[in-house]
C-alpha cells in the first residue's frame, strides 16, 4: 500500500512538473533513442535548477527504474524528505566517502535499473568553479553500466525553450583496468563532463 502511495505521488509530481515545464518553458526532448530500453544506465547531466530531476524523471523512459543521488542535507527539509522517499532517493554525504549510499547505488544497476546523478554536486557548478565529483565514474567503472550524458539549456526566462538532449552512451572501458586510481576517475569524469558540455551548446 505504502508503495502504491508513493507511485501515486510521482506520478502527480512528474506530470505537474513536466506539463509546467511544457507550457513555461516550451520543454524540447532530443535523443531519447539513445536510452537503453533495459539494463543499468547511469544517466549525468548539467544542473540548471531543482526543476532538472523531475524533468528528467519524466523524459528518460526509464523514470520508474530510475533513482536519483543527492546531498544528505536535503533531508533537513521535510517536504524534499518526503520527496526523496517517494521517489527513493539515495542520500550521499557530501565531501566523504559515504559507503552505505555507494553500495546502495551500486546494488540499483547491479539489478539492471538506473542511476541518475549530477557531476557537478551542485546547482551551476561549473559557473560556480567547482570541480566535478568523480562519484559518476566510479559508478561507471564498477558497474556494467551504460553512461548517457544530458545536457540541459535554455529556460533562464519564462517562455524562453528548454532542451534536454540525451547523448550516445559513452565508452569509458579504456579506464576500468586502473579504476582505483585517482587520476583515471578524474580523466573519466572529464570525459563525461565534455560530453555533457558539448550537448548544452
Amino acid at each position: 500500500m505504502v508503495n502504491f502511495f508513493y507511485k501515486i505521488v510521482r506520478f502527480i509530481v512528474c506530470s505537474t512538473v513536466f506539463i509546467y515545464c511544457k507550457i513555461v518553458y516550451r520543454v524540447k526532448v532530443v535523443g531519447k533513442e539513445n536510452i537503453p530500453k533495459s539494463g543499468a544506465v547511469i544517466f549525468c547531466s548539467n544542473h540548471k535548477s531543482f526543476l532538472d530531476p523531475p524533468l528528467i524523471q519524466v523524459t528518460c523512459r526509464r523514470g520508474e527504474d530510475t533513482r536519483f543521488i543527492a546531498k544528505k542535507e536535503l533531508a533537513n527539509n521535510p517536504f524534499f524528505a518526503f520527496l526523496g522517499k517517494a521517489f527513493r532517493v539515495i542520500l550521499v554525504q557530501r565531501n566523504d566517502k559515504d559507503l552505505g549510499s555507494m553500495k546502495d547505488a551500486l546494488k540499483t544497476l547491479k539489478q539492471n535499473k538506473c542511476i541518475a546523478i549530477f557531476p557537478e554536486g551542485t546547482r551551476n557548478g561549473l559557473k560556480k568553479g567547482i570541480k566535478p565529483k568523480t562519484g559518476v565514474s566510479y559508478f561507471a567503472l564498477n558497474s556494467n553500466a551504460v553512461v548517457i550524458p544530458i545536457g540541459i539549456k535554455g529556460g533562464e526566462k519564462l517562455f524562453q525553450k528548454t532542451i534536454i538532449s540525451y547523448g550516445k552512451p559513452l565508452d569509458l572501458d579504456e579506464y576500468k583496468e586502473n579504476k582505483r586510481d585517482k587520476s583515471v576517475l578524474e580523466k573519466a569524469t572529464d570525459k563525461i563532463m565534455e560530453n555533457i558540455i558539448e550537448l548544452t551548446k
